[in-house]
């Protein structure tokens, strides 16, 4: 077990109530949901369920005494892969690139701000992956789970606020 593993399972629950909230919008609203807000729901949850099994990782992994760099190594690749795997399968989806498209000229902003928060989600990770400070992998591996709660957050608050469910 990895030395300190209450803050990721606190990280996975927080995220769990995000997968909640964006299930429990989306049977509340079934009736009148446009496909915008259905793109929003899908992207809380599917961001919160990534964080739960993210947040995991590192758990599981220090159940098998992988410690040290490689632990966070082999957690910050697997985050990593999924990340890009959920963003590609999201991506391939025609109403998901019409809704991207559709908010990137609607809502530049929110557009703009949504994807730089993929920036400190990534660039922790790489510098996992590639070492550069041991002694902060498990600090960089919490800040990319604490950036993609962020987004969730972010998304399920444009979600709420939104009155009629347009960019």
């Amino acid at each position: 077990m990895i030395d300190d593993a209450v803050p990721f399972f606190t990280i996975a629950e927080i995220a769990g109530v995000f997968v909640g909230f964006g299930a429990l919008i989306g049977v509340a609203r079934r009736s009148e949901i446009d496909p915008y807000q259905l793109g929003q729901i899908r992207t809380v949850v599917t961001n919160g369920l990534l964080v739960v099994v993210t947040a995991l990782i590192p758990v599981g992994l220090g159940a098998y005494h992988v410690t040290g760099h490689t632990l966070w190594f082999v957690s910050g690749l697997t985050y990593s892969l999924l990340n890009w795997v959920v963003i590609y399968l999201a991506l391939r989806r025609p109403e998901n690139r019409r809704l991207v498209a559709a908010q990137a000229r609607t809502a530049p902003v929110m557009a703009a701000l949504f994807w730089l928060l993929e920036i400190p989600i990534q660039v922790p990770l790489l510098l996992v992956m590639l070492g550069v400070n041991k002694s902060l992998d498990s600090a960089f591996y919490m800040t990319a789970l604490v950036f993609h709660l962020f987004e969730a957050a972010f998304v399920l608050a444009q979600l709420v606020y939104t009155q009629d469910g347009k960019p």
